[in-house]
Order: C-alpha cells, then sequence, then structure tokens
C-alpha cells in the first residue's frame, strides 16, 4: 500500500507545510532541530504499552470469544498510565465501564471502524503521523482514515460534536500544548469500556525528550463523569527507519460482518450453530 494522504489531505498539507521539506521525500534528509523558532515533531510516532488495552494496570486473561486463537487472543498484562493509578469516576459510574468492558468487542465503537477520538488514537496499536510547518499542525492516524488539525493560529469553535473533537494549539515554551473540544461521547477511551460524555475536554501536552522520543501527556476533565481531573502520561517513540511510510488501515471492510452479519444466509449446518442460529 502507498501513503493514504491523497486529494484534499494532500492540499491541506500543502498549505500547512510551508517550511520544512516534502512530506514524500527521503527520509534520511537531513531534519532540522527547530521550525519557525519551535521543536521539530515531523514524524511517524507510535506508542508501545497496552494502554490501548486498559488504561488502568491489568493482568493478563482469556477473552473466550478468541478461543480458537489460543494465547496469540488472549490480553496482555499492562501498567497504569494513569497519574495516581486509577481513574476517579464519579458513584456508580465504574460499574458502566465494567459493563462496557464485558461487551467487548461489539460494544466498542472502534471496533465497528468509527474514528477513535482523542485521546485514544496516540496509544493505539497503529502509528500516526505528525506533519508541522510554521503555522496549523496536522495528525494523520493510519487507523480508520482518521486524522485532526490542530489550530496555532486562528483557534475555533466546536458547533457540534466530533468524533476527532475540534483542537486548538499553541506553544508553552518547546511544548506543544493542544487543548480538544466538541468530543463526541460515543468513543472509549479504551478496550476496558473507559468511557466520557460529551462535556469532556483534552488537554495534551508534547515534549521533546530526545530526538526520537516524545512525553505524551492528556489531561480529562469531564465534570459530569469524573470526580476530578485526570492525566494519562507516556512515551512515544518516532520510527526511525529511513524507509518508514504511514500505511492506510481502512478497516471499514473488517467490520462490515461484524455489523451486518445477523443479515447474512447461512449455507451450512455448522456456520448456523457456530454463529448461534
Amino acid at each position: 500500500m502507498q501513503y493514504r494522504l491523497t486529494g484534499a489531505v494532500v492540499a491541506l498539507m500543502a498549505v500547512l507545510w510551508t517550511v520544512v521539506p516534502g512530506h514524500a521525500q527521503a527520509q534520511d534528509q537531513k531534519r532540522p532541530d527547530r521550525i519557525a523558532g519551535h521543536p521539530n515533531l515531523n514524524g511517524i510516532w507510535q506508542a508501545l504499552n497496552t494502554a490501548y488495552w486498559n488504561l488502568e494496570a491489568h493482568s493478563a486473561k482469556a477473552i473466550p470469544e478468541f478461543w480458537r486463537l489460543g494465547s496469540l487472543g488472549a490480553m496482555p498484562a499492562g501498567q497504569s498510565v494513569v497519574v495516581g493509578g486509577k481513574i476517579p469516576y464519579k458513584p456508580g459510574l465504574r460499574k458502566k465501564r465494567d459493563e462496557n468492558g464485558k461487551k467487548w468487542p461489539e460494544a466498542d465503537p472502534a471496533a465497528d471502524c468509527y474514528m477513535p477520538g482523542v485521546p485514544r488514537a496516540n496509544y493505539m496499536p497503529y502509528p500516526f503521523e505528525i506533519v508541522q510547518g510554521d503555522g496549523n499542525i496536522l495528525f494523520v492516524y493510519s487507523f480508520a482514515k482518521s486524522n485532526r488539525i490542530v489550530h496555532m493560529k486562528s483557534h475555533v469553535d466546536a458547533p457540534i460534536d466530533y468524533w476527532m473533537g475540534m483542537s486548538n494549539g499553541h506553544w508553552d515554551g518547546d511544548t506543544l500544548v493542544v487543548k480538544v473540544i466538541g468530543n463526541d461521547d460515543r468513543t472509549w477511551l479504551d478496550r476496558a469500556g473507559d468511557f466520557h460524555s460529551d462535556k469532556m475536554t483534552v488537554t495534551e501536552r508534547f515534549k521533546l525528550i530526545d530526538k526520537n522520543t516524545l512525553e505524551y501527556e492528556a489531561t480529562i476533565d469531564d465534570p459530569e463523569t469524573f470526580t476530578k481531573p485526570w492525566t494519562i502520561r507516556m512515551p512515544l517513540y518516532r520510527n526511525v527507519n529511513p524507509k518508514a511510510r504511514l500505511l492506510d488501515f481502512n478497516c471499514v471492510e473488517f467490520s462490515e460482518r461484524l455489523l451486518y452479519g445477523h443479515l447474512e444466509k447461512f449455507d451450512n449446518k455448522a456456520e448456523r450453530e457456530n454463529k448461534g442460529h
């Protein structure tokens, strides 16, 4: 597969990227340390943890629905990326999270190939790319053709809720700070079923620790769901392979049977039994 950034997105990149070399040029070209006085965050990034399974600490466990995969279908253990360890749900709402988790994967919007939202898109097991110039910054994700513009100069409101929210950013010294508003309440925060309301605001902070490592923080403020704002923190790693490209993960076709399988005609007894018919 080739670059997933085509058509309108390519045109948008041409406007955004006014300082650094073209996106498709060789990766081994010398990378400037700073762009318009700010750290150069351009590159393909990915989290290497299990936060996409569960933001909190969790043990490895089997997933009954995936028994045919054996150990390959089990959930790996992971450490909490929540500062303080636990998500501060309001009384009674952790039960809803647990109910969501029990219905995974069918209940997870990402299983249906909907865009994952922020902050989840940044720690899914798929890479994403930051395209930075001297103006707005573009985030492009492999999963579900998701992308978002971080408006750096003229901030915008969110008249409606969006799957990826609406992002406004500024620089705090050498840290990129992004405030994400207008978040659709149908997105989850992980596969465990952690959720939020449409009143959620996410404040992200991206800070280079070294040339190829970003410290990523996201503070979630949602007074309808949580007793106080809380923060996740993790490193993101740049793909240093000179041939690295952001490849397409167009998941729509992979979700069709999950969404519409109940409408299929079953041609044999074994398949009917496997489907519970």
